[in-house]
């Protein structure tokens, strides 16, 4: 038996390419060795991706993290740059991961679509293992399927997985948060990948500038090196990811009960891209406040003594903060107000 592809391979016929995922496999090799260390036992190929834990914790909680992209691989795809997207893959989960305090160790990449091109596939991984490298994870493994029949012609998904772990007793789980303690808000890149499903309508009606479709198609950030230098310099209470649900429902997440976010909305300016959604959309405040992130990716929440250490740390990376608010006593059901 060979195992070229024949022009009469039966697999090849109905639309599954063997070799071509071969292919893939044999370029994407380096970038993902490059995101290994001693840690990773075994390379890339085997039937499961290998990782030593070491010996250095002494009560060592795992945390484990999955998201996507969502449709923001649409509009990726729209406008011919789907190779960002890899970032945003492991940008979500890492993000998530880091606000118990938890620093990423692996990462694993689910990537489908109706017809492999190794090339431009690729590019995507390559962008998660670059992205992988900058938060100092392993892409420890993948998946790669060809599924032709079930994802409309060259439409494409990709879902991600990625450990972490935490010493038991440094966990971040808001326990700490008090009232007057401050909500410290560090800027996103654009609505990253949270709210793309009504970005995509707003565009079917209304023709973005190009300035405004860059940021749409930023790659979401990577909070990981930051977030973890806070933790270790500062006193962090509490953290929150803004993602899908936007500041009204991620902040909330993290807080006790009897606990409010008290929010100044005049504390930062609505970046030009949200300004242009929430005209053309005619999205009302609340609703860009539960939808989008409205400028605001990641919410730190510490005593007010350390906000001036804290913003010197995210300036050093090259990301703008804003005290965006404070906690304060109440029994709202929402746990989160505006003023």
């Amino acid at each position: 038996m060979t195992s070229k592809t024949k022009p009469t391979d039966p697999y090849a016929k109905a639309g599954v390419n063997i070799e071509k995922g071969n292919e893939l496999v044999d370029s994407i090799k380096t970038s993902v060795n490059a995101t290994h260390d001693r840690r990773v036992l075994g390379g890339i190929g085997g039937f499961a991706g290998l990782f030593q834990l070491g010996s250095k914790y002494k009560n060592p909680v795992l945390v484990g993290c999955t998201d996507g992209v969502g449709t923001k691989v649409a509009l990726s795809q729209a406008y011919n740059k789907t190779h960002l997207t890899g970032q945003d893959l492991v940008a979500m989960c890492v993000n998530d991961m880091v606000t118990c305090g938890a620093e990423p160790l692996f990462f694993l990449d689910y990537f489908a679509a109706s017809k492999l091109e190794p090339k431009s596939t690729a590019k995507i991984i390559k962008g998660i293992a670059k992205a992988c490298k900058k938060s100092n994870c392993a892409l420890l493994g993948g998946e790669t399927a060809e599924m032709p029949g079930h994802y409309a012609k060259n439409n494409f998904d990709l879902a991600g997985f990625s450990v972490g772990v935490v010493e038991k007793d440094d966990l971040i789980d808001g326990k700490g948060i008090k009232p007057g303690h401050i909500l410290l808000g560090v800027e996103s890149s654009g609505p990253h990948s949270n709210g793309y499903s009504l970005i995509r309508s707003i565009l079917k009606k209304h023709k973005a500038p190009d300035s405004i479709i860059q940021i749409l198609l930023k790659p979401t950030h990577l909070y990981p090196a930051p977030v973890l230098e806070l933790i270790k310099k500062t006193n962090v209470k509490g953290m929150a990811h803004i993602t899908g649900g936007g500041l009204t429902e991620n902040i909330p997440r993290i807080l006790k009960s009897g606990l409010i976010a008290n929010v100044n909305l005049s504390s930062w300016k609505l970046p030009k891209a949200f300004q242009w959604l929430q005209e053309k959309g005619k999205i009302s405040d609340s609703d860009m406040l539960r939808i989008f992130n409205c400028g605001i990716g990641m919410v730190c929440i510490l005593d007010k003594v350390e906000i001036p250490k804290a913003q010197k740390i995210l300036s050093a990376h090259k990301l703008r903060t804003f005290e965006i608010g404070s906690i304060i006593k109440g029994d709202l059901q929402e746990q989160i107000q505006y003023n």
